[in-house]
This record gives structure tokens, C-alpha cells and sequence, in this order.
């Protein structure tokens, strides 16, 4: 008999690329014989993926002016979801926590009434934990009372440990998978910078995704009035909204070292539609984070067939190896990062190579079937 779960998750397509994570774990888990339901928004579209049903219950639960009214529409939703899901024989409800609050509690407590496991994948709870530590107790008791917990490595697992007191073989390590089956790369570089309005002569290097503190642009920045120095022809395209700051925190760096000619700047959601063009369109995917416990953008960047330079943090020297599958630099240093990039394009062929390297190690190991069998195994120990 086949193991049947409800993948019941609110974010999805509002939260950037996680609709694509769902949509690949739902693939893994289904090609490894699991029945799988899918509970989410209705704004995330159905992917017409084969035997999976998706169910979009969470109505309007984004942009409302009251947060008593999300509230209470996020609630509904989890009721239809999970009563669903227990109606229809689902014996587990899969989650993915970003961070914990009420709503998760409730999600917890109704599933647990109708008696089917809990599992929860852990995205970056312990970051947002650090932020707002009066929340420790609450995600200490939902935490405890989950049948199972995944992190994406050992680093995450490490911090699991040692803020909450688990086990280490409390704690399953499944990696983040690729994007490869949801993305078209275009392989014409200079008519994806003609769309985009990228000169066509540049050597590119692209920060992409949603600007946030910990994700260090000012480093990067601050590298590139080095850079611009040894490379006069080098151009930044930065491409995603900032989220906790206004961006004249960075204008200010660029106006301090002259960077505008060196840099463009489209601070806004970057439509799906042009995402393709975006990695198509650059040379190096620069990630300057200083803090980070697994990353969506350098799976994205390697599905792409782009080469990747990274802050030498944890998380991704687990899954990478510097000059071989990726390139680190030393996190937080801006001159480490600019001699870095300044190796990397005196080098012939090494752009290249090293992307050719990230693609095969992400598309071998980090493919979703790979990540469905995993997952599989840890249902069956629930069973």
C-alpha cells in the first residue's frame, strides 16, 4: 500500500522560487511511490504534474490590509487542507517552516487531533530565532512535538542540536535539489542582455534575489571599487527587491566609490518570465552572504549552468568545492572577494569549467529523485 502524504504549504509561489522546491519534491516523491496532495495558495499555479493533485485552499490570505483577516483566512485554509487530507487517508502532513508563530501551532495542534504524523523541513528558523529570541519556547514546543525534522546539512542540524537540545539522529539531513526541471536556459547570452538591456561587451556578474542584510551587497560593492580597478569593462546587475532596507543604504556605497557606471540596478521583483534571461545574461553569480543556512539562488545559479562565487561559509562548502565546483572567497572581506573575481577572469577556460563541474555535481546528486527516495525512507519510519 502506497504511503499517501499532504504537502500542505500556504507560501509557494509568494515566497520566489519555493513553488519550484514543492514542485520538484512532490516530482521525487511521486517517481519513489508516494501519493502525494498538494495544499496551497491561489496564486500559485497547478504544474500539471503527473498523479500529483493539487488542492489551492489558501484564499487571499496575501495583501490584506488587516493581519487579523490573513490570519483568520490562513486558518480556514488549514482547516479545509487538513481535514481533507485526513478524509481522503493521508497518514502524514509535511510542512515547511520559515519561521514559527501561532498559525504553526494550530497547523500542529489540528493535525495531531486527527492523528496523522507531523513532519517538518526546517528552511531558516534559526535565523529568525536570532531576531526574535521571545519565540524560542514556542518553537521549542512545536519543535518537540513534530514526528520528524529535516534540515538541509550538517550546519543546520549542528544549530538544531545545540539550540534546542535534539539528538543528532533526531534530526534527518535532506538537501535542497536543483531547478533544472522548471527552468529553460537560454543559450544565446547576447539576445537575453539585448532584452534585458545589458551591454552586450561586458563581463557580468549578477546579485540575484530579495536584498536582505545578512546578504552582504554592501560587501560586494565595496569589492567592486577594487574590481572596476583591474577590469574596466566588469558590470554589476543587481536584481531583486530590498526587503529590510531602502536601497540608499547601498546608493550611498555606490556614490562613495563611483560605481554607477559600473552597475545596474533593477530593485524590483524580477518577473519569472525574464528570471531565464537574467542568469543567461551573466558571466559570475556573486553570493557575498554573511550569514546563511542553505541557499535556493546558488542551486538556481548552478541549474543554469553559471558558475557561483561564494562567502566561504559552511552551508556552502558542503555542497561545493572551491575551483573545482564553485569559488569561495573569505566571508565579509571585500578584498578577498574582488581578487577573487579578478583570478577568475585572468584565467582562460576556468568560468567555464567550474560551471560545466556545478552543473553535473547539482544535476547527480542534487536531483529530486535522489531527494524523494531519501524522503520515502524517512516516511516508511514513521509508518
Amino acid at each position: 500500500m502506497k504511503t499517501k502524504i499532504a504537502l500542505i504549504d500556504s507560501v509557494a509561489a509568494r515566497g520566489g522560487s519555493h513553488h519550484f522546491y514543492l514542485f520538484g519534491q512532490s516530482t521525487g516523491l511521486i517517481n519513489n511511490g508516494v501519493e502525494v496532495n498538494l495544499y496551497t495558495n491561489d496564486i500559485t499555479k497547478d504544474p500539471n504534474i503527473k498523479n500529483l493533485k493539487i488542492y489551492h485552499y489558501y484564499k487571499g490570505i496575501f495583501g490584506r490590509r488587516f493581519n487579523f483577516i490573513a490570519g483568520l483566512l490562513y486558518c480556514i485554509g488549514s482547516v479545509r487542507s487538513i481535514f481533507h487530507a485526513k478524509l481522503i487517508g493521508s497518514t502524514i502532513c509535511h510542512y515547511h517552516l520559515f519561521h514559527i508563530n501561532i498559525l504553526v501551532l494550530f497547523d500542529l495542534l489540528l493535525t495531531k487531533v486527527l492523528r496523522m504524523k507531523v513532519v517538518y523541513t526546517i528552511h531558516d528558523v534559526i535565523s529568525n530565532l536570532q531576531k526574535n529570541q521571545s519565540n524560542r519556547l514556542l518553537a521549542k514546543f512545536v519543535l518537540k512535538l513534530a514526528d520528524k525534522l529535516i534540515t538541509h546539512n550538517q550546519f543546520s542540524q549542528k544549530q538544531m542540536e545545540e539550540m534546542f537540545n535534539f539528538k543528532k539522529q533526531e534530526i534527518a539531513i535532506i538537501p535542497h535539489g536543483n531547478y533544472i526541471p522548471f527552468i529553460n536556459i537560454q543559450n544565446n547570452i547576447q539576445d537575453s542582455r539585448d532584452l534585458l538591456n545589458i551591454p552586450r561587451e561586458k563581463k557580468v556578474i549578477l546579485f540575484f534575489g530579495m536584498i536582505k542584510r545578512i546578504k552582504g551587497l554592501e560587501i560586494l560593492l565595496s569589492s567592486l571599487s577594487i574590481i572596476k580597478e583591474k577590469i574596466p569593462d566588469i558590470l554589476l546587475v543587481i536584481a531583486g527587491k530590498a526587503w529590510e532596507d531602502d536601497f540608499s543604504v547601498y546608493q550611498k556605497i555606490i556614490d562613495k566609490y563611483n560605481l554607477q557606471e559600473y552597475c545596474i540596478i533593477r530593485n524590483h521583483y524580477i518577473l519569472s518570465e525574464h528570471v531565464d534571461h537574467y542568469f543567461s545574461s551573466t558571466n559570475l553569480v556573486v553570493l557575498p552572504y554573511k550569514r546563511i543556512s542553505q541557499s535556493g539562488v546558488l542551486m538556481m545559479a548552478a541549474s543554469y549552468k553559471k558558475a557561483v562565487l561564494c562567502s566561504n561559509l559552511t552551508p556552502f562548502m558542503e555542497v561545493m568545492t572551491d575551483n573545482q565546483t564553485a569559488f569561495f572567497f573569505e566571508s565579509e572581506r571585500p578584498k578577498s572577494l574582488a581578487n577573487k573575481v579578478i583570478q577568475i577572469f585572468g584565467t582562460n577556460n576556468l568560468l567555464d569549467q567550474v560551471a560545466e563541474a556545478g552543473f553535473s555535481l547539482i544535476n547527480e546528486s542534487y536531483n529530486w529523485d535522489v531527494i524523494g527516495k531519501r524522503l520515502q525512507k524517512e516516511y516508511n519510519f514513521l509508518s
